[in-house]
């Protein structure tokens, strides 16, 4: 036979909780518990009254630049949710803020890192976090890394990596997820497609259809699921890590959603996107629809969402606090903490706060005479 067809493969895309609140109870059934759902909406409502604070924070002059999480909270908490705090692990970018929460950060962390203060990236002992990766792509491979060791040490972890669309565009993405398949390791790529790559539109640096079709290149399974939808991304998440955990390797997951807010605060995103496209995702809101739900199911009111409101309020207003007033760190710090044994020439500089090269240490002086003199 000259010509015979040698592979097939297609994309599924899953939704459980459309825009208006519908809910397929096939595929959502038991999925969930009511006390989750609720704990899972007021967590959303928290991290999201943060965001907004920490844009006041950077607009007034308290915080240097900061990408908002606004309208990605559902893919970070539904996958947070089908992790096992303490023993799997999570490699954020920097629009994951809600996840690294449920999963131990302690949220002024998350302020000392825009604020500047290196502290906010010491993670905490126990918490399976590595700290922000701004570079675009590079926490990728650490990921595929943390995973593979994983997997050798028979340790039954699984790591989940969160990136953007513009992320798939990167030699760094490429290379994690084919070491990831060829090795079998434990992780779950998850691209949170917000249709834009800070000015650059999705269609204009992909030509494939979608995102989670890049896994048949490299024999992995890749599933599309509406990213504001919480019960959608919980379940194919889950789905994705139980099989990581038993031996089945890598998948990787395309959350559909969108960036509410602009890229970051250095950026106008009214220069490339229209209004429309803005206010049709709006309509989007995983907070929104979330509510929507449990409101149906009798689990949600306007008087426990006031209350919701103002304990949110008093929280993020105790976690600027707390970050604002943080002891200023010392300028040894910058010395202490990046030796575990400090060379004798460096104690100097930290000491007389000089460096002591050639030239500089009194005891060598006469190698500038020389030099002058020559």
């Amino acid at each position: 036979m000259p010509r015979r067809t040698v592979y097939e493969a297609k994309v599924e895309f899953v939704q459980i909780l459309d825009e208006d609140g519908g809910f397929d109870e096939k595929l959502g059934k038991d999925l969930i518990s009511d006390e989750q759902v609720v704990a899972l909406y007021e967590h959303m409502v928290t991290c999201r009254e943060l965001d907004e604070i920490a844009f006041k924070l950077q607009r007034s002059g308290r915080m240097g630049t900061f990408p908002q999480n606004k309208g990605q909270e559902a893919a970070a908490i539904g996958t947070a949710h089908a992790l096992i705090k303490g023993t799997d692990w999570l490699v954020p970018c920097y629009r994951e803020n809600a996840a690294l929460f449920m999963h131990g950060l302690p949220m002024h962390y998350i302020l000392l890192h825009w604020m500047g203060d290196e502290r906010g990236n010491e993670i905490p002992p126990g918490v399976n976090i590595t700290p922000l990766c701004i570079p675009i792509g590079t926490h990728m491979l650490h990921a595929a890394g943390i995973a593979y060791a994983s997997k050798l040490r028979n340790e039954g972890r699984v790591v989940a990596t969160f990136f953007g669309d513009g992320a798939t565009s990167e030699g760094d993405f490429h290379e994690a997820m084919n070491f990831a398949s060829v090795f079998q390791a434990p992780i779950v790529f998850l691209c949170q497609n917000n249709q834009w790559a800070i000015s650059v539109p999705r269609e204009s640096q992909t030509a494939s259809e979608t995102f989670a079709q890049k896994a048949i290149a490299y024999g992995m399974p890749g599933t599309q699921v509406d990213g504001n939808d919480l019960f959608g991304v919980y379940k194919v998440v889950k789905e994705a890590v139980d099989r990581a955990r038993d031996g089945g390797g890598p998948s990787l997951i395309e959350a559909v959603t969108y960036r509410l807010g602009d890229h970051t605060t250095a950026d106008d995103a009214r220069r490339y996107r229209d209004q429309a496209e803005l206010d049709a995702w709006l309509a989007k809101d995983p907070l929104i629809r979330l509510r929507k739900y449990l409101e149906t199911n009798d689990l949600w009111d306007d008087q426990m969402q006031t209350e919701l409101d103002e304990k949110a309020k008093v929280i993020v207003r105790e976690v600027v606090k707390t970050a604002e007033g943080i002891e200023s760190p010392a300028t040894e710090d910058l010395f202490n903490y990046t030796f575990a044994n400090l060379p004798d020439g460096i104690i100097t500089q930290r000491d007389t706060l000089r460096t002591a090269s050639i030239g500089q240490n009194p005891a060598q002086i006469g190698l500038r005479t020389q030099r002058q003199n020559a």
